[in-house]
């Protein structure tokens, strides 16, 4: 086939999803394979993982979303963001790329699939040294954790910094790269993942459980907050005095989610010495680059807890959501892979 030949058009199967609501709104069926655009490429999935965002957009919350997502029902109807596949054909647009590269993306929506298209420029050539499952696992957690580390906290060496939620998806990362850039890593998760947080390079851990880290003595140059259960008060009491406090999630409501939490962390920050920053993580092809550059080094690597066939998406999602998984939750796109596998 030439790398400029779009396939005849077929179908694929997918999970699709017709109407907001949980998991009993998810389907598994066959649908029509997209076509690449001029500037995109059309992706054999092999893996996919799941987001945070999944789940609240397949609830259509917050509802401020759904001015980009769809009003009454999701424009597009299949799922999943994530994606990490080989290239089945190429727009005309497309030069860095061509078919039977393999490669990874964030994708509008779409990953939850045999195939899918993704624009050229957030898109970046697979990691060699791990498999598809593993490099799913990184685009937008491991993107928004480097924007948090790199752009918006701006963390150098010596810098003490708190993760709270350090064995999330986006957390797990943020340890592996604050390490990365020199910092003094403190993680805060449950009991049960202490050890974990620890092997991902954490030089302290803190159960959430027991300890609360706002009121202890301890000040930190940068607090990574993923989680949003402390205020903007509580969390600045443990902050220095020019401290950085990065924003990525908060309890907003049903209306606007997280976005009232940033919206009071920007009017706070006019009247007070620390820096109160909101996070919100752009695709970019160019920074996945950059995370290969680092996974090829064995410097970061991406944590998978599970990984289930495309056809217990579902399943999958309610494992994420109700027993918050070690690192992320992974989707393999293959006729063979017919029950989830355990990675250690």
């Amino acid at each position: 086939m030439s790398s400029r030949t779009q396939p005849a058009p077929g179908t694929m199967k997918a999970i699709t999803q017709h109407r907001y609501g949980g998991l009993d709104t998810l389907e598994y069926e066959t649908v029509a394979r997209p076509v690449a655009a001029k500037d995109e490429v059309l992706i054999r999935v092999q893996g996919a993982s799941i987001n945070a965002a999944d789940w609240l957009l397949m609830q259509g919350e917050p509802f401020v979303a759904r001015v980009a997502f769809g009003l009454r029902r999701p424009k597009v109807s299949t799922r999943g963001r994530d994606v990490a596949g080989v290239i089945e054909a190429v727009g005309d647009n497309v030069r860095r790329f061509s078919v039977g590269d393999e490669v990874y993306a964030e994708v509008d929506a779409g990953s939850f699939a045999e195939y899918t298209v993704a624009q050229a420029k957030r898109l970046a050539h697979k990691p060699s040294r791990i498999s598809f499952a593993e490099a799913a696992a990184v685009p937008i957690a491991a993107t928004t954790a480097l924007q948090g580390v790199r752009d918006v906290a701006k963390i150098k060496p010596g810098d003490t910094v708190l993760i709270n939620g350090a064995s999330g998806g986006v957390g797990s990362f943020a340890v592996q790269l604050a390490k990365a850039y020199g910092a003094e890593v403190t993680g805060v998760c449950s009991t049960a993942n202490l050890e974990f947080v620890r092997s991902l390079g954490a030089d302290h851990v803190i159960d959430y459980t027991g300890e609360n880290f706002t009121t202890g003595e301890a000040r930190y140059d940068v607090i990574f907050d993923l989680v949003g259960n402390r205020s903007l008060a509580e969390c600045r009491r443990a902050l220095t005095r020019r401290g950085t406090l990065v924003l990525a999630s908060g309890n907003g409501g049903r209306v606007l989610g997280p976005i009232r939490r940033m919206l009071a962390a920007m009017l706070v920050r006019m009247f007070v010495t620390q820096n109160l920053r909101p996070l919100a993580a752009v695709a970019s092809g160019a920074d996945l680059e950059v995370l290969r550059e680092l996974i090829e080094a064995g410097t970061i690597t991406p944590p998978v807890d599970l990984s289930y066939p495309l056809a217990e998406t579902p399943e999958a999602i309610r494992y994420f959501v109700e027993e918050h998984a070690r690192g992320k939750i992974t989707i393999t796109v293959t006729n063979q892979n017919n029950t989830k596998e355990q990675h250690q």
